[in-house]
């Protein structure tokens, strides 16, 4: 990449003029979106300077980049693409930021995304509720949104904090306020893997509702809690354990089905089967974290494994690079996952 084409993508009001190969600055017309784009004490570009290993010097309404010429441009498509975040009357924050980067990494690793236009505007998938718009921070994620708007079943698979629950419901909700479908049914195995609820106290929704509040708590985050409550009360919204779904057809619905690991496969064929016309199934789980008794088959990993190829079946694999969470949880997932491979080796060698 020469100099010439340190040019902007952005046809909203941002500038670049070049002057070498790895400095330009960029210029963003909206002194108010600037300061927010920069972030408070310029913390956001803090944030582009430690992950790109790049400098970035703000001075009003412009931020001087410069270092390695790929870094740079990927600084540039990131503060490019929030900045066009903030035109459209969203906000940006921290894990915004993190994503805006991650994605922009991604383009010059050349993943094959339908959304990548290396070396152009950085665009990513979307879900938008009536309140809020949530964008794909990972390029896994991207791909996620966009199997969920054309597959009638997705599996979301790998470990916490990638945003597999969060973006289903999303997703759902999404469906919802479209009249794509006509309910939401969320479920989840209420306990570990075998539902078994009488040591617990209170009537069923008393003993459920603790392991189904995930949930609850996603669906607050993409609807008004008033249309929640009235969604929940007249049926609209469903939110209970697996084992209700046994024996019922679930059509016109978006169903979304957690925890997927902690199912037998009795369990999970029974859940497959339950998929109604113009029905949307989401599975998601992660399949190193099964709470079955030694000796018991995931449902979720036989499943993925019977549907693989099936027409109509779509398999999203999260990994730790792909946690949005804190970044620490990141690490810890790549801890984890070491050491069950060392023990997976050792266990092959004493065979």
């Amino acid at each position: 990449m020469n100099g010439h084409e340190l040019i902007s993508s952005s046809s909203r009001q941002s500038k670049t003029s070049a002057t070498d190969a790895n400095h330009f600055v960029l210029t963003f017309e909206n002194n108010r979106f600037a300061s927010e784009l920069f972030g408070q004490f310029d913390q956001n570009l803090k944030l582009l300077e430690e992950r790109l290993r790049i400098e970035a010097r703000p001075r009003g309404n412009s931020v001087a980049i410069s270092g390695d010429v790929v870094a740079t441009n990927q600084a540039r498509r990131a503060l490019d693409y929030l900045y066009g975040r903030l035109q459209s009357g969203a906000s940006i924050d921290t894990s915004d930021v993190e994503g805006a980067i991650r994605m922009a990494v991604a383009a010059d690793d050349q993943l094959q995304l339908p959304t990548m236009e290396r070396k152009a505007k950085l665009t990513m998938a979307q879900i938008s509720t009536r309140k809020k718009t949530i964008a794909a921070r990972t390029p896994m994620q991207d791909s996620y949104i966009r199997a969920m708007e054309r597959a009638e079943l997705v599996f979301g698979v790998g470990p916490a904090g990638t945003g597999k629950t969060y973006l289903a419901v999303a997703h759902a909700a999404q469906l919802l306020e479209r009249g794509a479908v006509d309910r939401i049914i969320l479920s989840r195995p209420a306990v570990e893997a075998g539902e078994r609820l009488g040591f617990l106290p209170g009537d069923m929704k008393e003993k459920v509702d603790p392991y189904l509040r995930p949930l609850y708590d996603a669906l607050y985050d993409m609807m008004p809690g008033d249309k929640v409550e009235r969604a929940i009360t007249a049926g609209v919204i469903e939110i209970a354990p697996l084992a209700f779904m046994r024996g019922r057809t679930l059509a016109n619905a978006a169903v979304i089905l957690d925890e997927a690991q902690n199912t037998t496969s009795m369990q999970m064929k029974m859940f497959l089967t339950r998929l109604g016309e113009n029905g949307r199934m989401i599975i998601t789980g992660d399949p190193s974290q099964v709470d079955l008794p030694r000796g018991v088959k995931s449902g979720l990993v036989e499943a993925l494994q019977i549907l693989k190829g099936v027409e109509g079946v779509s398999v999203i694999r999260f990994k730790d690079a792909d946690v949005v969470r804190h970044p620490l949880v990141a690490r810890i997932v790549r801890a984890y996952d070491s050491q069950a491979a060392v023990h997976d080796e050792s266990e092959q060698s004493d065979r």
